[in-house]
């Protein structure tokens, strides 16, 4: 059960869950395969939703075996998915707008806590219109670990200065529901990718449709 009285600071993640961006990394990343010769299957790809770069690097590395280079690959991605938002942009998901500005409203503090290198957060919140709308923005360069490791929402935490405990942690990903739930917040998922697995499950205080629907709990 989610309740309002329990909640006294909001933590976003950034890809998937405020912003569409996992679709346009994963045809970068597949079209950077391509043109080094490997296919990536499907869900292969969605598999990686969540991860940090360098996790991303060492999976796919993995996965293609000796001979791959993730430093030509990544310069690929790079290059790809700046061709896919110049013509496709980013989009903000559904119910953000909204939820923002409720807790505006409410005087309820929130940040962003992301698992992209901060450089690429901020590039992304530019191209979909919410430069400056994160008061702070915690990145997987402003921690020694990314999730799924708890750091960032840790960090996160002690910027707003509230409990963690008293943080709910907003995760589209099973990596960033493992993050959340390690480091004590109240993990709530928005799922970029359906089904959910069941540990995944256990981990989360509830599992909603969109931001949207999670105004309406909250509100109640």
């Amino acid at each position: 059960m989610l309740r309002r009285a329990d909640i006294a600071a909001v933590i976003f993640d950034m890809d998937g869950l405020v912003l569409d961006t996992e679709k346009t990394y994963r045809e970068a990343w597949r079209e950077a395969g391509r043109a080094m010769s490997h296919d990536f299957p499907d869900a292969f790809l969605e598999a990686l939703s969540g991860l940090s770069m360098d996790a991303v690097l060492r999976t796919i590395e993995s996965f293609c075996g000796s001979g791959f280079d993730p430093r030509e690959f990544n310069r690929r991605s790079a290059a790809c998915w700046r061709d896919y938002v110049a013509v496709h942009g980013v989009e903000v998901k559904v119910g953000f707008h909204s939820l923002r500005e409720y807790l505006d409203q409410e005087g309820i503090p929130f940040c962003l806590a992301t698992n992209s290198a901060s450089a690429n957060a901020e590039e992304c919140l530019q191209l979909a219109g919410l430069a400056g709308v994160f008061p702070t923005v915690i990145a997987r360069d402003h921690v020694e670990r990314g999730k799924p490791a708890p750091d960032i929402f840790l960090q996160a935490a002690a910027v707003l200065n509230v409990p963690i405990r008293r943080c709910m942690a907003l995760e589209d990903s099973p990596a960033g529901i493992e993050a959340a739930a390690s480091a004590g917040a109240v993990p709530v998922m928005v799922p970029s990718a359906l089904p959910v697995d069941a540990e995944t499950l256990t981990r989360c205080r509830c599992v909603l449709n969109d931001l949207d629907e999670l105004l309406e709990v909250i509100r109640g």
